[in-house]
């Protein structure tokens, strides 16, 4: 394209499709592997690749020191991932492979497998068709930097790398009580994991080179390797404590190996708010706005503006304002302009057409700033009927926040606030008081923040939220009671960082 003509009217179209049917990430996957594998004939080998369509399955390491439980973290992710776990047992017991029998011999005399057998025995593993289709998760391997180095070498990437950890008297203590099934190959212990079936209890075996000088002599084997191994793996390593109960260790394995690694891919954020009034919305939406450059769609202060302006869509909107500010202005003397962005009329807002509305939205969202910079929107959609309509019209976000606050402390917010007459300044009575008792004795209060009011719009929102929700398949639920500055930091990780992968 010719530089001197930009910048350019990208349709938002593209950009919606690229980031929706991850483009950007597919064309990288297929240059990595174009340079791991280096076929004679690219185009055949892209076709193959993308007919593989392997891109997302597990491809996970675990490591840790003797006694830290990986093995039983290793086949709880299998089981739930339905991926395939290599360890070196499995490995070298394949059948009708001389390699394998070549590297069982030599584990039987020295109890190890010289890595390049083992890196040639994971090569030829991971490339057969259940592997490719489901992925797998290596167990304890690799054990040195040397091994780890190979793998790569061969085209092995692993997507995420665990490292179980934990003090080495609590790892000899818990080595001392490891017992195996050998039908299942099952790991139990005396103390923390005893089967209740007195038929498998009958069974277990102490597994060889558990006694406390053996397993010192594994661990300082293990800390003089693993600190090698780390920088081999940058960005895709994550630590977790063993020292806790297994089934924590679990969950936080699984909700790292189920997250997206960030990406470099271009990512225009379209960010939507929902919460019930009091939330924060306008406030978290302005700090996003501020930070990241994106355009603040407020729906509310949309539909003013049109009024204000009277543009051809104020002319419309108008008459359904006058009826709720003339009963406003009877009751407190206000005017519109004092009312805060998301505090337009509420009867207005509920005869106003739902299509009137969205048009008011769409002219905003469809302007050159929106499509360039990307938008936080609030104040809409309030049903599902609304986002199906948002939906069915191309405006799709692809951040969705629901602020979460309790009753109790919406009414504190809300209830509290004042507005002085004179100078518009706006106050409230416990978190910011009027200096003097003159001011106070004037301030009113917008008939939006009664109680009666909030509890209306509370019970409306929380009556359309779980079908909103449930739309929004993707959406992450944030306490918006607490700090704005720590709930802004919470919705700006879901922004810069990919989605969670949700894995039944």
């Amino acid at each position: 394209m010719d530089a001197t003509t930009a910048p350019h009217h990208i349709p938002p179209e593209m950009s919606q499709y690229g980031e929706e049917n991850h483009i950007f990430e597919i064309m990288q996957n297929m240059l990595e592997q174009l340079l791991i594998h280096q076929p004679k004939d690219p185009i055949l080998f892209m076709i193959n690749h993308l007919q593989l369509d392997n891109d997302n399955v597990p491809k996970i390491v675990i490591l840790g020191p003797p006694a830290s439980g990986k093995t039983t973290i290793a086949m709880w992710l299998c089981k739930h991932l339905n991926s395939n776990l290599l360890t070196v047992e499995n490995l070298i017991a394949k059948e009708f492979s001389s390699l394998a029998a070549a590297a069982r011999k030599h584990y039987q005399i020295n109890k190890r497998v010289p890595s390049m057998q083992l890196v040639r025995l994971i090569q030829d593993r991971v490339s057969e068709d259940d592997c490719v289709r489901r992925g797998w998760i290596l167990d304890g391997i690799p054990e040195t930097r040397e091994q780890a180095l190979m793998i790569q070498t061969v085209g092995i990437t692993p997507r995420h790398v665990i490292v179980l950890s934990a003090p080495d008297t609590v790892l000899i203590e818990r080595n001392l009580g490891k017992r195996i099934d050998p039908q299942t190959g099952e790991i139990y212990h005396t103390t923390f994991d005893w089967p209740s079936e007195s038929e498998i209890q009958d069974r277990l075996i102490v597994p060889v080179g558990i006694s406390e000088l053996e397993t010192a002599g594994k661990l300082l084997e293990y800390h003089r390797n693993i600190v090698r191994i780390f920088p081999s793996y940058p960005k895709i390593l994550k630590v977790i404590s063993a020292d806790q109960p297994c089934v924590d260790v679990f969950y936080q394995a699984l909700t790292y190996v189920q997250t997206n690694h960030r990406s470099n891919a271009p990512f225009t954020p379209r960010v939507l708010l929902c919460g019930p009034m009091g939330s924060g919305k306008s406030l978290q939406a302005a700090l996003l706005a501020q930070k990241y450059s994106l355009v603040n769609v407020c729906c509310g202060q949309l539909l003013k503006e049109a009024v204000a302006d009277k543009s051809k869509f104020g002319e419309v909107i108008q008459p359904f304002f006058e009826k709720d500010m003339a009963e406003y202005k009877l009751q407190e003397g206000g005017a519109l302009g004092s009312l805060p962005c998301n505090a337009v009329p509420g009867t207005a807002r509920m005869l106003l057409p739902d299509s009137l509305i969205m048009k008011v939205l769409s002219e905003r969202l469809n302007q050159q700033d929106c499509i360039q910079k990307g938008w936080v929107l609030h104040g809409f959609p309030r049903d599902l009927d609304q986002a199906l309509m948002m939906d069915s019209l191309g405006y799709k976000p692809n951040r969705v926040f629901f602020l979460n606050v309790p009753f109790d402390s919406v009414l504190e917010r809300l209830t509290l606030r004042r507005t002085d007459p004179i100078t518009g300044e706006r106050y409230h009575l416990m978190y910011k008081p009027p200096p003097t008792t003159e001011i106070q004795d004037r301030l009113l209060q917008n008939p939006k923040d009664a109680e009666e009011h909030v509890k209306f719009k509370m019970d409306l929102f929380y009556r359309n939220a779980a079908e909103l929700e449930e739309f929004y398949g993707q959406a992450l639920t944030i306490n918006g009671d607490q700090d704005p500055y720590t709930v802004f930091e919470y919705i700006e990780s879901g922004i810069i960082n990919p989605l969670p992968q949700k894995v039944p």
